[in-house]
C-alpha cells in the first residue's frame, strides 16, 4: 500500500478549479498541474504538435513548430468530436508525465498529491486517484470568466462548453463536489474537510 494520496481534481472549463486547487496547496497538498504539462506538449519540437497538424490542419502551427493555440482551440473545441481528437493526442503525453511528477513528489515525502486535471475522467486518469473532487459553477459565471480569461467572443465560449461534458458527469463519479462560485471562507473550509479526509484514509497526519 503506498503511503501517499492522490486527489483528483476536474471540472468544466470556467468552473473555478484553479483558485481552489490553490486553497488544497495552502493546507499542504503539492500539486502537480496536467494543464501546465499540456502546454509543454504544445512547445516546437514536440511529437504531439506533428500529431496535432495532421488532424487539425498544418496551419495550427509554423514552420519553426510553434502552435498558434487560439486556431487550435477554436478547432479543437468545435464540437465533442474534434474535442476528443485533441484529448487522443495529447492524453498520453500529458498521462506519462504527470506519473513522473507525482512519483518525484512520493519519494520527496509528499503525502498529499492533488492532479488537476481537467480531463480526469476522460484520460482514464481518475483510476490512480484516491479521492477525487469537481468543482462545478453555473454557466454564466463560468461563461464571463472564460470570456475573460481567454480573451474569446461568447459565441466561442459558448461552443466550447458545448463540447465538454454536462455536470452531472463530474457530480456523480466524485467523492467531493464544491461550488465554484462560494467565498473565500468556504472554499477554505472545503479544503480542510478534504485534507482531513486524505489524512484519515492514510492513518492521520
Amino acid at each position: 500500500m503506498r503511503d501517499f494520496v492522490i486527489l483528483g481534481l476536474t471540472g468544466p472549463s470556467g468552473s473555478g478549479k484553479s483558485t481552489f486547487c490553490r486553497y488544497l496547496t495552502d493546507t499542504g497538498f503539492a500539486c502537480v498541474d496536467a494543464d501546465a504539462i499540456a502546454k509543454q506538449a504544445l512547445m516546437p519540437g514536440s511529437s504531439c504538435v506533428f500529431q496535432l497538424k495532421a488532424v487539425f490542419g498544418d496551419d495550427v502551427a509554423d514552420e519553426n513548430g510553434a502552435v498558434n493555440r487560439t486556431l487550435l482551440a477554436a478547432r479543437a473545441f468545435s464540437s465533442k468530436q474534434s474535442t476528443q481528437a485533441l484529448n487522443d493526442i495529447t492524453h498520453p503525453w500529458v498521462f506519462l508525465r504527470s506519473l513522473k511528477l507525482i512519483k518525484q513528489l512520493a519519494e520527496e515525502g509528499r503525502r498529499l498529491i492533488v492532479f488537476d486535471a481537467p480531463v480526469l475522467f476522460e484520460s482514464n486518469s481518475d483510476v490512480m486517484c484516491d479521492l477525487i473532487a469537481s468543482v462545478i459553477t453555473d454557466r454564466q459565471t463560468r461563461l464571463e470568466r472564460i470570456m475573460k480569461r481567454d480573451n474569446i467572443t461568447t459565441e466561442l465560449a459558448n461552443k466550447r462548453f458545448d463540447a465538454q461534458q454536462s455536470d452531472s458527469f463530474y457530480t456523480s463519479k466524485s467523492d467531493f463536489v464544491i461550488d465554484g462560485a462560494g467565498n473565500e471562507e468556504y472554499l477554505r473550509n472545503i479544503a480542510l474537510k478534504i485534507k482531513n479526509k486524505a489524512l484519515a484514509m492514510k492513518g492521520g497526519g
